[in-house]
């Protein structure tokens, strides 16, 4: 990937988990970190907006906030080439006019405010929809956002839409050493007799189907990106039920996502949104080419 990685801030113990983690992203791929502070943030994530907010002691806030998510990436890996800015804006505006120019955007799982309980704040869940580059909400328990099971999970839905995403994943399980879990999840039709469903056999068809469409998938990324070393899933049931049990396990999850023909953004579909309110790892929504 080129370009530079963007990471936004609000001094939440969700934004520093993100923040921790972009750092070790863009040190893994010799990419420079951009940290960003929309100072819109204080109100934004569940507050009221008020005439009397004091623009100064906003500024002063924002810039301690800055000044310390740039000495702890420092600190994470004083090798990096770190920058920073305040943006007098909304943040999710800010953050997706800052993906226009970016190998990726990364925020964390939960807003601020009495909004904090939800399982994705409004921020992250608005930059995951419209944003230009790839997407990473930083979620999950400490094994996964160290590494600790050397495992990136690609959702692999249809082979000609999954190009984009599983070349990313491919990338991303090459700069971790790990290995790449492709899963694409089929299903067979309600049965018209009143026996019930027949337990699926290795030879069943859709099955196969399923197999074929998986190799047809990372065939071409494997090929274009290098060793990897992959295994594949085609596994009986829901997408989202598949991948949320993979997440389990895994240190990224990876998803594509389609544009929305006539709109701006991206189709976050039932199965992306699934995984990114429930995943037990982070989550990765990469636009489809």
């Amino acid at each position: 990937m080129d370009g530079t990685l963007i990471v936004g801030v609000d001094g939440s113990r969700s934004s520093l988990r993100a923040l921790d983690w972009a750092a070790d992203e863009a040190a893994r791929g010799a990419l420079p970190l951009r940290i960003v502070h929309a100072s819109g943030w204080e109100w934004y994530e569940g507050h009221e907006p008020s005439f009397g907010i004091n623009r100064e002691a906003v500024r002063a806030q924002a810039d301690r906030v800055l000044a310390a998510a740039k000495a702890r990436a420092g600190e994470r890996d004083r090798s990096l080439d770190v920058t920073s800015e305040v943006l007098d804006e909304d943040p999710a505006a800010a953050l997706i006019r800052e993906s226009r120019q970016a190998a990726g955007v990364i925020v964390g799982s939960r807003g601020r405010g009495r909004l904090a309980g939800l399982l994705l704040g409004s921020v992250s869940l608005s930059v995951a929809a419209r944003a230009s580059c790839p997407v990473t909400v930083v979620r999950g328990g400490e094994q996964s956002l160290r590494g600790g099971f050397r495992r990136v999970v690609v959702g692999v839905d249809e082979a000609a839409g999954a190009a984009a995403a599983v070349g990313y994943a491919v990338r991303a399980a090459q700069q971790r050493d790990t290995e790449l879990l492709a899963v694409h999840a089929w299903r067979r039709p309600v049965p018209e007799t009143t026996g019930g469903p027949r337990p699926a056999g290795a030879a069943d068809p859709r099955r196969l189907r399923a197999e074929r469409e998986l190799d047809a998938a990372l065939r071409s990324a494997v090929r274009d990106h290098g060793a990897v070393a992959v295994r594949h899933e085609a596994v009986e049931g829901q997408a989202r039920a598949a991948l949320l049990d993979a997440s389990a396990a895994a240190d990224l999850i990876v998803v594509g996502a389609r544009r929305r023909p006539g709109h701006t953004g991206l189709q976050l579909g039932p199965v992306n949104h699934a995984v990114l309110h429930h995943a037990a790892c982070p989550v990765t929504v990469v636009p489809h080419a």
